[in-house]
């Protein structure tokens, strides 16, 4: 089936994400470096423009890749053989032009206008210590302007699943835009995905999200402190047993402890996939959810959906980068011989 959109046919979509457009700079750094710059091991930090250019001077050398959760999530599903699209904000700058290029080069949809003028292109500063945790500081830039009048009701309703990126939550025009978005495509009979992205941004905003869960979200995507912090409780046991019901599927992940998949009367416990050394953690739960949805589109059980999620988290842990380096199509071949 083909779907018209912004006057141009595409084949249908499958997964459309709507998140932050963001190039991401990543750096090795040692835990002295975080301390000294008063930086939060582990977490993702909003900043502003003046802040990202001092730390960026500071920083030793660095790789410069397009990113952003949810536009790592739909590079990932692509590399499986999905059809994805994005819906994000760039400026028209050098980064800008970095990101359209990378996320179009991967077969992704993404067809938005460049922004004439406002802040720049989003980056987010990612420090990499000798444990592989990272820790991030992002100024998102134009991504932060991104609105209800930039959701393709076209795109949204023709697309089998909408993942949403809750990073982007942050701004009161991007609430209205999500809402937007799973309005429509429930409207069109499609799912909405949610991945609560970090447990700061929980914090942030727990009752706003509660209510996205319930009113508007089949398919929730946390870590074990991410939904701890939602449902504020003080085990991952608890918060397991709270957010039964209120979600079509729940997929929680829990790093080398692996996953936990929750339906309607099942619960499924899942292995890490073992991998030789974790380089950097960053992207891994982008991977997971990237798997998992690219498992639910082929109508494959939930247990398997995790299990190619783990494929794919275990692959970008190994490397330095957000991203897969290999095509996850044929790893899943190797794993599971399809």
């Amino acid at each position: 089936m083909a779907v018209s959109t912004g006057g141009n046919t595409y084949d249908r979509i499958e997964v459309v994400g709507i998140g932050n457009a963001i190039v991401d700079v990543l750096a090795h750094a040692k835990v002295a470096f975080l301390e000294e710059n008063g930086l939060d091991k582990g977490t993702m930090t909003l900043v502003d423009a003046e802040t990202a250019d001092q730390l960026y001077a500071k920083m030793g050398p660095a790789v410069e890749v397009s990113g952003g959760s949810a536009a790592n999530t739909i590079a990932g599903f692509a590399s499986f053989g999905g059809r994805g699209a994005f819906i994000g904000k760039v400026r028209d700058d050098q980064l800008g032009t970095i990101f359209r290029h990378d996320i179009r080069s991967l077969g992704i949809t993404f067809d938005a206008l460049a922004a004439p003028d406002g802040p720049s292109t989003g980056r987010c500063l990612v420090l990499v210590t000798p444990d592989a945790d990272r820790t991030l500081q992002t100024f998102l830039g134009a991504a932060a302007e991104l609105g209800p009048e930039d959701i393709d009701a076209d795109l949204i309703g023709g697309a089998d699943i909408t993942y949403l990126e809750g990073y982007l939550w942050d701004r009161p025009r991007a609430k209205e835009a999500f809402v937007k978005a799973a309005e429509i495509a429930h409207a069109a009979g499609n799912r909405v995905a949610l991945n609560l992205s970090d447990p700061f941004c929980v914090d942030r905003h727990r009752a706003d999200f509660m209510s996205l869960v319930q009113d508007h979200v089949d398919i929730l995507f946390a870590n074990e402190d991410e939904i701890v912090s939602l449902f504020q409780v003080h085990s991952f046991d608890a918060a397991m047993q709270a957010v039964r019901g209120h979600c079509q599927v729940v997929a929680l992940t829990r790093s080398e402890k692996g996953s936990v998949v929750l339906t309607d009367g099942e619960v499924h416990v899942l292995d890490a996939e073992p991998v030789h050394e974790v380089v950097d953690t960053t992207g891994a739960g982008d991977a997971y959810a990237a798997g998992f949805l690219f498992g639910l589109t082929r109508k494959h059980p939930v247990a398997r959906c995790g299990r190619i999620g783990a494929i794919a988290a275990a692959e970008v842990i190994s490397h330095v980068g957000a991203r897969a380096e290999v095509p996850l199509c044929d790893l899943l071949k190797v794993k599971l011989g399809r």
